[in-house]
C-alpha cells in the first residue's frame, strides 16, 4: 500500500492520546504499567498510522501485517491502538482494564481480545513468536505467490523492551532469524534502560546493536520520541528484504511525567492523580479522562480508510488469482481451513500395520504419511532429527534462500523452538511440530504452557521418554517430566504403547484444537495383541481394555507406553497363579479423565483393586487409583547402565510386577 506520512504535529497529538488512555486506564484499575505505553507511544503510532497493513473489519485477513507486543506488560499500549484504529474495543472496555470479564486483561490474550495476535507476558516469548510468524509467512509465500500476484507479501512487526532482550530466548530466536535472512521481520526495541529493580546497568552492560549485527540483522538506532526518525527507520527496515531488522529506539519510560519519567516507579504502578494532572499540564493535554479529541479520531479514521482501500484492492486481485490458479487455490483453501482427509486414521494405521519398533521410529513412519496427506504440516527438531525421526523425507530443508521445504532446522535452541512453533501456528495455515528429547521439555515449558493457553495446534515430539534411555545416565533420563507435562491444562499428553497407538496419537493431535505432546521410546517395543472386542476409536478416548480378565476380575492394571507389554506379560503370570487381571492401556490420561463417567466406570469397575504401572513419577495417577490403589513407578533419579539392567534394578520386569501386584492383593 502507499504509506501516507502523518504530519508531525498530528502524530504527536495521537501519541499523546495513547499515553493518556493508558494512564487513565491504569489509574482507574489501580493496577498496571503506564510507563511503557507512555514511552513507546511515538514509535507505536508511527508504525500503526503509516505502515501497518490491516482491516479492523476483517481482523483475520490472511495478508495483514502482524504486530506482536512482546513486552506484554505494556498492554494498554496495544489496547489504545486497537481502540483508536477501529477494532471492536470500546472506551468502556478501556475503562474496564484488568477487571473481571473485560476484553482488556492485564496482559494481551489471543482469542480474547480482537486484534491481539498472540498472548504475551513471559518476556521474550513474543520475540520468538514473531520469528515463527515470519518463517511461516516465507514458506506460505513460496507456496502461493505467482508472477502475476503475491497473496502473501506482508511484514511481521514486534515491539519489545529491555526484559525481552535479557531473556535468553531472544538470543536463540534472533540467531535463527538472522541465519534465515528473515527480511519480512521488523522489530522496534523500546530501549528505556529501566526494569523493575531500577536502571538496567544494575545487571546489564552489553552492546545490543553489536549483538544483532553479529546475528546478521539490519540495525538502526533512533531517538524514540523523534517521529521523523522513527518513520524513516521503519521505511528503511521494510526496504531491506535480506535481513531481519531491529530499530533501537532510545525512549524515556513514562515520557512527559515530571515526577516519574525515567523512573522504575512507573514500571508497574499507577502514576497517581497528582502526577497525572502534572503530566497533562506538562504535555498540554486538555482532554479529560478517557476523552479523545476529534482531531485524533479524524487522523485515525483517515488512515483506517486508506488501509481498507488497500485491503479491497488485495481482495479483488486475490479473487482473480484464485480463479486463475485452481491448484494453488485448492491448496490455499485446504491449508487455511486445515482440512483432514476423511480416511486419515485408516491411512495412518496402514503405515505401521504389524510393525514393531521404538515408538520414536514408528512415529517417524507415521509422520511421512501425515506429511503426504496434510500439506499444512511443517516442522523439525532441535538438532536431533536422526534420533527423533522427525524429518519429512520427501521434502527439503528450509534455508535462507529457499523456503519451499518443510523441514525446519531449529538448531540447539529448544527455548526458541517452542515459541517459534506457536508463532507458526498463530500465523494461520500451518500445523507445526518440534522435536527433542523428553528430558529437555523443560527448556520449552513456557512455550508449551502458552500453546495450551492460546489453544494452538502445536505438536511436541518428545523421544527418549524414560530411564530406559540407558547408558546416558540420569542427566538424560526423564523421571518427573511426564508427570510435569500432564499438569499443564489443555495439553494433550500421549504416550503410545506400539505402532497402532502411535498412529492414533497422530490422529488425535491432528484433530485436537490445542497442543499435543508425544512421549516416545528410544527402545524397541513389540506389537500389542488386542482382543477381538477392541475398537480403534476407543484409543481416542484415552484408555481402553487391552486384555480383559477371564471371568471375575481380581485386579485392574493400568499402564502406558513401554510398560503396557510388561503389564500384559505380568497378567499371564498372574493368571497362572489364579489371579485374574484386566490390563488397561492408558495412552492419554487426561483424555480418559475427561470421558463420561459411564465409560470410565466400565473400564474401572467400583470395588476392584487398581494398580498403575509407569516408568515415571506417580502423582497424576492418583485420580484413577484412589487412596487404596497401588502405583508402581520410579520416584528417584535413574542411573547409567543398559536398559535391561535398569529394568531389573528398578523393578520393571514382568515377574517383579506380578510379585508386587500379588503382594498388594494379599494385604
Amino acid at each position: 500500500m502507499q504509506h501516507l506520512t502523518i504530519p508531525v504535529d498530528k502524530a504527536r497529538l495521537c501519541a499523546d492520546a495513547i499515553r493518556f488512555l493508558s494512564v487513565d486506564a491504569v489509574e482507574k484499575a489501580n493496577s498496571g504499567h503506564p510507563g511503557l505505553p507512555m514511552g513507546a507511544a511515538d514509535c507505536a503510532f508511527a508504525l500503526w498510522g503509516n505502515f501497518l497493513s490491516f482491516n479492523p473489519d476483517d481482523p483475520g485477513w490472511e495478508n495483514r501485517d502482524r504486530f506482536v507486543l512482546s513486552a506484554g506488560h505494556g498492554s494498554m499500549l496495544l489496547y489504545s491502538l486497537l481502540h483508536l484504529f477501529g477494532y471492536d474495543l470500546s472506551v468502556d472496555e478501556i475503562k474496564n482494564f484488568r477487571q473481571w470479564g473485560s476484553k482488556t486483561p492485564g496482559h494481551p490474550e489471543f482469542g480474547h481480545t480482537v486484534g491481539v495476535e498472540v498472548t504475551t507476558g513471559p518476556l521474550g516469548q513474543g520475540f520468538a513468536n514473531g520469528v515463527g510468524m515470519a518463517i511461516a509467512s516465507k514458506i506460505a509465500a513460496e507456496r502461493f505467490n505467482t508472477p502475476d500476484f503475491s497473496p502473501i507479501d506482508h511484514t511481521i512487526y514486534a515491539l519489545m523492551g529491555d526484559g525481552c532482550l535479557q531473556e535468553g530466548i531472544s538470543y536463540e530466536a534472533a540467531a535463527l532469524a538472522g541465519h534465515l535472512k528473515l527480511g519480512n521481520l521488523v522489530y522496534i526495541y523500546d530501549s528505556n534502560s529501566i526494569t523493575i529493580e531500577g536502571n538496567t546497568d544494575l545487571a546489564w552492560s552489553e552492546n545490543v546493536a553489536a549483538r544483532f549485527r553479529a546475528a546478521k540483522w539490519h540495525v538502526q538506532e533512533v531517538d524514540g520520541h523523534n517521529y521523523e526518525q522513527i518513520v524513516s527507520a521503519i521505511a528503511s527496515a521494510k526496504a531491506d528484504r535480506e535481513h531481519p531488522s531491529i530499530i533501537i529506539a532510545k525512549t524515556h519510560i513514562a515520557f512527559g511525567s515530571p515526577g516519574k519519567q525515567g523512573s522504575s516507579g512507573a514500571h508497574g504502578s499507577p502514576l497517581g492523580a497528582a502526577e497525572i494532572a502534572a503530566t497533562r499540564a506538562n504535555l498540554g493535554w486538555q482532554s479529560g479522562a478517557f476523552e479523545i479529541p476529534q482531531e485524533v479520531r479524524d487522523v485515525c479514521l483517515a488512515q483506517i480508510e486508506e488501509k481498507k482501500l488497500a485491503y479491497a484492492s488485495w481482495q479483488r486481485k486475490f479473487g482473480a488469482w484464485h480463479a486463475a490458479n485452481p491448484e494453488k487455490a485448492k491448496l490455499w483453501d485446504q491449508m487455511w481451513h486445515k482440512r483432514l482427509p476423511p480416511n486419515l486414521s485408516e491411512e495412518l494405521l496402514a503405515s505401521v500395520s504389524g510393525k514393531d519398533g521404538a515408538t520414536r521410529a514408528l512415529s517417524g513412519q507415521v509422520l511421512q504419511k501425515v506429511a503426504e496427506l496434510v500439506p499444512s504440516l511443517i516442522g523439525g527438531s532441535a538438532d536431533l532429527s536422526p534420533s527423533n525421526n522427525s524429518d519429512i523425507k520427501a521434502s527439503t530443508s528450509v534455508q535462507a534462500d529457499s523456503f519451499n521445504g518443510r523441514n525446519i532446522h531449529f538448531g540447539i535452541r529448544e527455548h526458541a523452538m517452542g515459541a517459534v512453533l506457536n508463532g507458526i501456528s498463530l500465523f494461520g495455515c500451518f500445523i507445526p511440530y518440534g522435536a527433542t528429547f523428553l528430558v529437555f521439555a523443560d527448556y520449552c515449558r513456557s512455550a508449551i504452557r502458552l500453546s495450551a493457553l492460546m489453544k494452538q495446534q502445536a505438536i511436541y515430539i518428545f523421544t527418549h521418554d524414560s530411564f530406559f534411555v540407558g547408558e546416558d545416565g540420569p542427566t538424560h533420563q526423564p523421571i518427573e517430566h511426564l508427570a510435569s507435562l500432564r499438569l499443564i491444562p489443555e495439553l494433550q499428553v500421549i504416550r503410545p504403547a506400539d505402532g497402532v497407538e502411535t498412529a492414533m496419537a497422530w490422529q488425535a493431535a491432528l484433530q485436537y484444537q490445542g497442543p499435543t505432546a508425544f512421549i516416545l521410546t528410544r527402545q524397541k517395543l513389540p506389537v500389542i495383541a488386542r482382543p477381538a472386542s477392541f475398537k480403534q476409536e476407543d484409543q481416542l478416548k484415552g484408555a481402553y481394555v487391552v486384555s480383559p480378565a477371564e471371568g471375575k476380575t481380581d485386579v485392574v492394571v493400568m499402564a502406558s507406553g513401554s510398560e503396557v507389554h510388561v503389564a500384559l506379560e505380568a497378567a499371564l503370570s498372574l493368571a497362572a497363579d489364579g489371579v485374574k487381571a484386566r490390563v488397561i492401556s492408558v495412552p492419554c490420561l487426561e483424555t480418559f479423565l475427561a470421558q463420561p463417567a459411564e465409560y470410565r466406570n466400565e473400564l474401572l469397575p467400583a470395588g476392584i483393586p487398581r494398580v498403575a504401572f509407569e516408568a515415571g513419577r506417580g502423582m497424576p495417577w492418583g485420580s484413577l487409583i484412589g487412596c487404596d490403589g497401588l502405583f508402581i513407578g520410579i520416584e528417584h533419579f535413574g542411573a547409567s547402565a543398559p536398559d535391561k539392567v535398569l529394568a531389573e534394578q528398578f523393578g520393571f520386569t514382568a515377574p517383579q510386577l506380578a510379585d508386587k501386584v500379588k503382594a498388594f492383593l494379599e494385604k
